[in-house]
């Protein structure tokens, strides 16, 4: 695998390192399976390429990106907290919601930006070429999230958060909105997975209403592959852990498809994501089994 094709799959994983935050604020946090991701990450990217298009500031573009992707979680939240639909089943009304929603920010099923101010062309110094100072942004844009997420969670309104996923009648015995918790974690895990969005269109030349589709698993794939190298405790480290699998994961995404003795081509992609999340999800069972002592013969 050639050099350019190495920092380009380092600079999707580590976008997607973004969207693994957010689904371990969902599903691990929280534990919410939510769906929405499906929907937010192309929400985000479908409100960064149209305004950007309209000659908006893309720093502002990636903002408006973040907050409408909260929104989307928020609502999730509020159908199953305040309407008491099942959590799976509000996480999918959103997503299927987001899909029409997309089409009509972008008022067609695609919209290029090969020609318009993106944050990184406003951003990168020059002094390196381009391929190889985006990588270096957006791991500093990771590092930012990483660190606020770390700090958060720290925080008495981080700690009721994690709480709520843990034990929500307990939490609820000892004071905390649980409630409250809910939408707040779902609008930071979809807002955190717009900004992946709106930084992938904006890498990628273009928005397209087909980008969101197994957006969900990516981030699944992400966070077990994470937790099975780096199995921890503490929230800086489970963070760390997530954002380390979603590099690896496109990583081998792109040896796959790179390697020509397997003679996998783009159009195997999914079958590659199927296998892949297969053996992660297999890992831990696999890592527990040769842990176990051998018995001795009786």
């Amino acid at each position: 695998m050639s050099l350019f094709s190495l920092l380009g799959a380092l600079e999707i994983g580590l976008i997607f390192g973004l969207v693994a935050l957010g689904v371990l604020i969902s599903f691990r946090v929280l534990r919410f399976p939510d769906l929405t991701v499906d929907g937010s990450f192309p929400l985000g990217g479908a409100v960064a390429a149209t305004l950007i298009a309209a000659d908006v500031n893309p720093f502002a573009a990636t903002a408006a990106a973040v907050g409408a992707g909260a929104v989307a979680g928020f609502i999730t939240g509020w159908l199953n907290v305040k309407l008491r639909i099942m959590d799976l089943l509000a996480s999918i009304l959103m997503m299927i919601a987001l899909y029409s929603v997309n089409l009509r920010i972008m008022g067609r099923p695609n919209v290029p930006l090969i020609n318009d101010d993106t944050v990184f062309t406003l951003s990168l110094p020059g002094m390196l070429p381009d391929y190889m100072e985006r990588p270096l942004m957006v791991l500093l844009v990771v590092i930012v999230c990483k660190l606020l997420l770390d700090w958060f969670f720290a925080t008495r309104q981080g700690l009721a958060m994690r709480a709520t996923g843990s034990n929500p009648r307990m939490a609820r015995a000892q004071g905390v909105a649980t409630g409250r918790s809910v939408l707040g974690g779902m609008a930071l895990s979809n807002g955190l997975v717009a900004l992946a969005g709106a930084l992938f269109v904006q890498s990628q030349g273009g928005a397209d209403i087909s980008i969101g589709i197994g957006t969900i698993v990516i981030g699944l794939a992400a966070v077990i592959v994470g937790e099975s190298i780096l199995p921890a405790r503490r929230f800086f480290w489970i963070t760390l852990a997530v954002i380390l699998g979603a590099l690896l994961y496109r990583i081998f995404i792109a040896l796959a498809l790179n390697s020509n003795f397997i003679g996998l081509q783009a159009q195997d992609l999914n079958l590659v994501t199927a296998v892949l999340v297969t053996f992660a999800l297999v890992l831990p069972m696999i890592k527990k089994k040769l842990s176990r002592p051998a018995r001795k013969p009786g």
